[in-house]
């Protein structure tokens, strides 16, 4: 089934977008009137870059700006947080090749159109969309960006291993211990009894735990 991708009719401005977002203060919403008064994008065709946010998981529903938007403004922070998002956003295209941000031309077409279903103009604005994000965030950032949970799952499965290895080295203990038995025998010898009767009491008892 056909997933859909986000894309905006006008990539040019999206570095425009990001370069102002690196420098403006982070607004408490990130709405119409910021984006035309505060960033400078005033045409028509810049509204769709709030979806285009929303989309990449940096502003939510509300359009109130996420912890992730803050990041974008630390130069050292914003390309892997911007391929984090990218990574949501395009989530169904990496499912599809994990190297999807590699892709150009007519590689990175097809596979939208293969992924999305959709027609060529579409394709056409969804690849501008896409390959600017990535030229914004850098290829090198997505190596860097990886999802949480996997990050988690990593650490439980190495935990996991270490209790097996724990649990390993004390069965090779417990499987190592030697049991010693140790016997107290009582004799109780009678007073009046000769020396040959205790002789063969002796001898009785050595021969039978011998």
């Amino acid at each position: 089934m056909p997933s859909a991708l986000p894309y905006v009719p006008n990539y040019g401005k999206i570095k425009v977008l990001f370069e102002k977002i690196a420098s403006a203060k982070v607004p408490d919403s990130f709405t119409q009137a910021y984006l035309a008064e505060t960033l400078g994008l005033k045409s028509g065709g810049d509204r769709p870059l709030i979806p285009l946010l929303k989309a990449l998981g940096l502003v939510d529903q509300s359009g109130k700006p996420t912890a992730d938007y803050a990041l974008l403004k630390n130069s050292q922070r914003a390309g892997q947080t911007l391929a984090l998002g990218i990574g949501r956003a395009f989530a169904p295209l990496f499912a599809a090749n994990e190297s999807a941000h590699k892709a150009t031309g007519d590689e990175l077409k097809g596979l939208i159109a293969q992924v999305a279903g959709s027609d060529e103009e579409v394709t056409r604005r969804t690849a501008g969309t896409f390959r600017t994000l990535v030229e914004v965030a850098g290829v090198n950032s997505f190596d860097d960006a990886k999802p949480e949970h996997k990050d988690h799952e990593e650490i439980v499965g190495d935990k996991s291993g270490e209790r097996e290895k724990i649990d390993s080295q004390k069965n090779d203990k417990r499987s190592g211990i030697r049991p010693e038995f140790h016997y107290n025998i009582q004799v109780h010898l009678p007073s009046n009894a000769t020396e040959e009767t205790y002789l063969n009491i002796f001898n009785a008892l050595r021969k039978s735990l011998s």
